[in-house]
């Protein structure tokens, strides 16, 4: 008997979990949708910064300034990074099937990696070129430097304020802020290389701009990639305390133990927890459990709840306060 009421137990807790989790998704929508309603940002943001990155790279080229190839190598990495985002958000939106249960919300996680990786190859490209100009310097014409970078700094501007809205909920959103902001900083620098060049004719100053600019790409792609490797890993998502989203269900009533607490991101912008509830007393009912699913998405950001109640912590090492229930 009290191993069919046991499996009753976990049922409830299952059915719950599937049935919060659905009704939540509702709640969540405005969570799992906000990068989708960036689609005009990423398409507007794509077409300025392609269009600019021909400009730029062929003026560079002309031009003979390593800067400026950097500076274009760097608003090259942010389309494919624009494009790689809004992919993502795309397919974060498409339903659930029966092989991918999850839908492809974790998607925009693979996103984010690929877009620091992608940084980074840029940076190698560009490292190497800089070095070997640093050793060679050739002539660069200062002009057209400044007059393209402005450019840059115009475009870059436009595009970090169409993100800047979103930059708070979503990690992909975040990055093509940043990456929008940087640039705009980045060719702002440059135009000053550019003022420098034309006024004491030093070639040196080129190439040394170009190192700062990768300086500065690698300061914000180390800390993408280390969020995103993050998220990779299913670490608890910044700004969730695990030992306070325990102690919260611990302190539920009737509960004398809770094990087995994962939490984890479903994308950049949901949160998945699964937890065992000891509860001696026997099963408190689904409200209860509705209530703690609601509790944990208003204090914690948790959209998805799964919680599994047990009335007995007979074979659980890590519930050894529960006396057994005769």
């Amino acid at each position: 008997m009290s191993g069919a009421h046991h499996h009753h137990d976990q049922s409830s807790g299952h059915s719950h979990g599937h049935s919060h989790a659905h009704g939540h998704d509702h709640h969540g929508h405005g969570h799992s949708h906000a990068p989708a309603s960036f689609g005009r940002a990423f398409a507007i943001g794509i077409a300025l910064n392609t269009g600019f990155v021909a400009i730029e790279g062929i003026y560079g080229i002309i031009a003979g300034s390593m800067a400026l190839v950097a500076d274009a190598g760097h608003n090259l990495s942010d389309v494919l990074g624009l494009v790689i985002a809004w992919t993502a958000s795309i397919l974060t939106a498409r339903p659930p099937s029966a092989r991918f249960t999850y839908g492809f919300k974790s998607s925009s996680i693979l996103a984010a990696l690929a877009n620091a990786s992608l940084l980074l190859i840029a940076l190698g490209a560009i490292l190497v070129e800089t070095i070997r100009r640093l050793v060679h310097p050739e002539p660069v014409a200062g002009g057209p430097v400044m007059i393209v970078a402005a450019i840059g700094i115009a475009v870059n501007t436009v595009t970090a304020l169409m993100f800047m809205r979103g930059r708070h909920h979503d990690i992909n959103v975040r990055g093509a802020y940043l990456h929008m902001a940087a640039d705009a900083a980045v060719s702002a620098g440059v135009v000053a290389a550019g003022f420098l060049i034309t006024l004491t004719g030093a070639q040196w100053i080129d190439p040394v701009t170009s190192l700062v600019i990768v300086a500065v790409i690698a300061r914000g792609t180390w800390g993408l990639l280390k969020d995103s490797l993050k998220m990779g890993l299913h670490g608890v998502p910044n700004g969730i305390d695990e030992n306070a989203v325990r102690a919260f269900l611990a302190a539920q009533p009737g509960v004398c133990a809770v094990h087995d607490l994962h939490i984890w991101p479903m994308s950049t912008t949901e949160t998945a927890l699964t937890a065992h509830l000891v509860i001696p007393d026997g099963h408190p009912g689904d409200a209860f459990l509705h209530h703690i699913a609601h509790e944990l998405g208003d204090d914690f950001a948790i959209g998805h709840a799964t919680l599994q109640v047990e009335t007995s912590a007979e074979g659980h090492p890590c519930a050894p306060d529960c006396d057994p229930v005769a």
